[in-house]
C-alpha cells in the first residue's frame, strides 16, 4: 500500500479530507505504524476524548494556531477510529457520514421541515422535539 499524498499538497477541503483519510488508513496498514495498527476502534474512541478536552482548551486560549493543531488532532483522531472500525467490521466512514448529515438534517427540522425557528432557543426546543421523537 502506497500513501499517494506522501509528495503532495491537496487543494481543496475535499482533497484534505481525503489525504487525512488515506493517512489513517496507510498508517494502520503493513508499511505504517506498528503502535497505530495495534489501536482497536475502542482505543482511538478514548484518545478523542483526550483530544477533544484539548481543542476546548485551545480556544479557551484564544489562540488561533494551538486551535488549529488541536482541532486537527481531533479530526485526525476520530478519522483513526472510523479506519479502525471500518478494519473490525463494525461500520464503514461512509456509512458514519451518511448517518451524521442524515440525522443533522432531521434534527434540524426547523430549518429543512415545514416550521420555522425564530430564536436560538426556538431552535433549542424544536431540536429538543425532535430528539425526544427518536427516542420513542
Amino acid at each position: 500500500m502506497t500513501y499517494p499524498h506522501w509528495n503532495k499538497t491537496p487543494s481543496t477541503e475535499t482533497d484534505w479530507f481525503e489525504a487525512l483519510t488515506g493517512l489513517a488508513r496507510y498508517l494502520r496498514g503493513p508499511d505504517g505504524c506498528p503502535w497505530d495498527r495495534e489501536q482497536s476502534m475502542a482505543d482511538f474512541a478514548s484518545y478523542a476524548r483526550e483530544e477533544a478536552d484539548e481543542l476546548v482548551e485551545a480556544v479557551a486560549s484564544g489562540d488561533n494556531s494551538h486551535i488549529q493543531e488541536e482541532f486537527g488532532d481531533v479530526l485526525f483522531v476520530l478519522l483513526a477510529t472510523a479506519v479502525a472500525a471500518e478494519q473490525e467490521g463494525r461500520f464503514s466512514l461512509r456509512e458514519a457520514l451518511d448517518r451524521a448529515h442524515q440525522k443533522m438534517i432531521r434534527r434540524h427540522a426547523h430549518v429543512f421541515g415545514g416550521a420555522r425557528a425564530e430564536t436560538p432557543q426556538d431552535a433549542v426546543d424544536a431540536w429538543n422535539r425532535v430528539k425526544q421523537d427518536e427516542k420513542q
